[in-house]
């Protein structure tokens, strides 16, 4: 199986081929996300790998939420590498994937995900056994009342720390812990595995907060 897994939804972009069980990754920071940018990193797993386009049998991708140029970008990029080979995709939610991502490294099935959302606001996810129970934009003040089992992990853990100290009584935090692509390839075998297909519907954005999105599209 041969996937192609792409996420460039927050601080961190990442690109990650996985083909013959192996996964060829390419990862940047701090950097302004152009298409550009972002298909020369897919040039250089493909070339690395000696692997086509046309060889993938799926991308998997982060529709959001998150950065709005991310996401924007992520969804654009995907479309066009999926339109030019006729090519399905998996999309997961950025909060999901994070989540994923923690559960792993801390070894806990109780992870809460906080993504700055600018205006005074975080992307909130709550994770227990493999699900994300909840996904929702809210106040710091606002977020689930959890408590110290839980582990907190993602940007608004750093900008909004006490607030969300406070309101969820979660003790352990990591605010700089990012989305993957390389765990992107991993939660979609799962994913596959537990019955989920990939479509060759167009790719769709994740906004949370929707007069922003509505915005953008007018």
């Amino acid at each position: 199986m041969n996937i192609l897994a792409i996420d460039t939804c927050t601080e961190v972009a990442s690109i990650t081929l996985y083909s013959s069980d192996v996964k060829t990754s390419r990862k940047v920071s701090d950097v302004a996300k152009s298409s550009g940018h972002i298909l020369k990193l897919c040039d250089e797993v493909f070339s690395e790998a000696d692997t086509k386009l046309s060889e993938v049998d799926f991308i998997a991708y982060t529709k959001g939420p998150g950065s709005f140029t991310g996401v924007r970008m992520c969804i654009g990029v995907v479309q066009g590498l999926s339109l030019a080979c006729n090519i399905p995709t998996l999309g997961f939610s950025t909060l999901e994937l994070l989540s994923f991502r923690a559960s792993k490294k801390f070894k806990t099935q109780k992870v809460a995900t906080a993504i700055d959302a600018r205006m005074g606001e975080v992307y909130w996810a709550v994770y227990e056994e493999g699900i994300v129970k909840s996904e929702r934009i809210c106040k710091p003040e606002q977020v689930d009342k959890l408590g110290a089992e839980f582990v907190g992990v993602g940007s608004g853990w750093k900008i909004y720390k006490d607030s969300l100290i406070k309101a969820s009584e979660i003790k352990c935090v990591e605010s700089e812990l990012y989305p993957e692509s390389s765990e992107l390839v991993d939660l979609s075998i799962l994913s596959i595995e537990s019955g989920q297909k990939p479509t060759h519907e167009l790719p769709q954005p994740t906004y949370l907060r929707n007069n922003v999105a509505q915005k953008s599209l007018k």
